[in-house]
């Protein structure tokens, strides 16, 4: 790589940052590295048109001509027809989809037609997990001693930590994908440092090539939109915001938040508790507890980005809740949008997690996601500051914020 890095092509999955969690990663992430300077080409596979204001978008088209694609719609079709789910015995044999061939080829197609443009790295940004992006850099050797490859979770399944980890169809193929990658790419970029040791105890290759690039605090100023109705500015407010994935179980929270209402009598008329995201396996239970607890409230279904901001802006306690297990080396997406808030953080996870080293071994309100005692007492502990005018006393999280900013991002690269 060149001591002087000036020019950075980027091809991303989706810039669309009300798609997922990982796209708002990504957007974050490019904008951050044309504020630290660099000169940037954005390709992008969201099939619509979006622009980053002074940053070069170009939309990859799909190719909807081709034979993968008359087969990825074929298998489409009988899925939803007959309820033929053929696509499990299609990744078994070639390990992946009909569309993410498709799709990787449309990328590729794209990226030969470049010649206006040198690039001194290639960034290839994905989400959840396809890795379009990283299968259509593999096919281009050009600009593999230029390429870094951004790895944002395990892969495949099988190397994620319990209990999200298990074996899918392909995983033999996929498994070999990625240490194709971790052979061809200069360089693998992670949001953790957990996970940059994670993935190297899964993949031999990957050893000696991490960089550890947080998930960026995006600090351009946007239009706040209106709070909700539901959002009761002057009320102890506790918010949860994301996906609740079958594994972040909440349950431990609540109880442990109506423990607080019932055993703190001045809280009931004083706080809440909002859970903020799509549909889940606990949205049943959660309407249940509309019914009967008016400190509880759960939205119908995803908000945009902005709102779901100015929500955690104007929380009193932002929660990231992650799974029971022995370790988490992720980054929640959300963990930039929590620092930037300023307020205290209501950390539910393990004891080895990314959030909790970022935080500190001693940060005071941290516990397991079941510790419905420890939960209560920091709820507590909380809401005591909280009536005593004190909660701007608090840490502010200024290390953290540097480190998630655009200057410490020039740095690393």
């Amino acid at each position: 790589m060149p001591n002087l890095i000036k020019k950075i092509l980027v091809v991303v999955e989706s810039i669309d940052i009300d798609d997922s969690s990982g796209s708002k990663a990504n957007v974050a992430l490019i904008k951050n590295l044309y504020k630290a300077g660099f000169k940037l080409q954005v390709y992008h596979y969201t099939r619509k048109n979006i622009e980053l204001e002074d940053i070069p978008c170009y939309a990859i088209k799909e190719n909807r001509r081709s034979l993968l694609f008359f087969l990825s719609r074929l298998e489409r079709y009988l899925r939803y027809w007959f309820n033929l789910k053929l696509y499990k015995p299609i990744e078994q044999i070639f390990g992946f989809s009909f569309t993410l061939f498709n799709d990787r080829n449309s990328i590729l197609a794209a990226l030969k037609k470049i010649n206006d443009f040198e690039p001194d790295l290639v960034l290839t940004l994905s989400k959840g997990g396809s890795f379009r992006p990283h299968h259509a850099l593999l096919k281009l050797p050009k600009w593999h001693s230029k390429w870094m490859a951004y790895v944002h979770d395990p892969y495949p399944f099988a190397s994620y930590p319990r209990p999200y980890d298990y074996v899918e169809p392909g995983h033999q193929q996929k498994r070999k994908f990625f240490l194709e990658l971790a052979d061809k790419a200069k360089y693998a970029g992670y949001p953790s440092k957990l996970l940059a040791e994670w993935m190297e105890s899964y993949y031999a290759p990957l050893k000696g090539k991490s960089l550890i690039i947080p998930h960026q605090i995006d600090e351009e100023g946007i239009n706040s939109p209106e709070l909700p109705a539901y959002f009761k500015r002057d009320s102890f407010t506790i918010v949860h915001a994301g996906a609740l994935m079958n594994a972040r179980n909440p349950m431990g929270l609540i109880r442990a938040f109506r423990r607080f209402l019932k055993e703190i009598p001045e809280a009931a008329e004083k706080s809440q508790l909002l859970f903020i995201g799509k549909k889940s396996k606990y949205t049943p239970e959660f309407e249940e507890l509309k019914n009967e607890l008016s400190q509880f409230y759960s939205s119908d279904g995803y908000l945009p980005f902005t709102q779901v901001k100015e929500i955690q802006k104007n929380a009193t306690v932002n929660v990231i809740l992650e799974a029971k297990g022995p370790i988490s080396p992720f980054l929640p997406g959300k963990f930039p949008h929590c620092i930037q808030s300023g307020k205290p953080i209501l950390l539910l996870g393990p004891y080895y997690s990314e959030s909790r080293r970022l935080l500190g071994d001693d940060y005071p309100w941290w516990s397991e996601i079941d510790d419905e005692d420890k939960i209560f007492q920091n709820i507590n502990s909380l809401f005591q500051i909280w009536l005593k005018e004190e909660m701007a006393s608090l840490n502010t999280y200024e290390s953290i914020k540097t480190y998630l900013s655009f200057s410490y991002l020039k740095e690393v690269i």
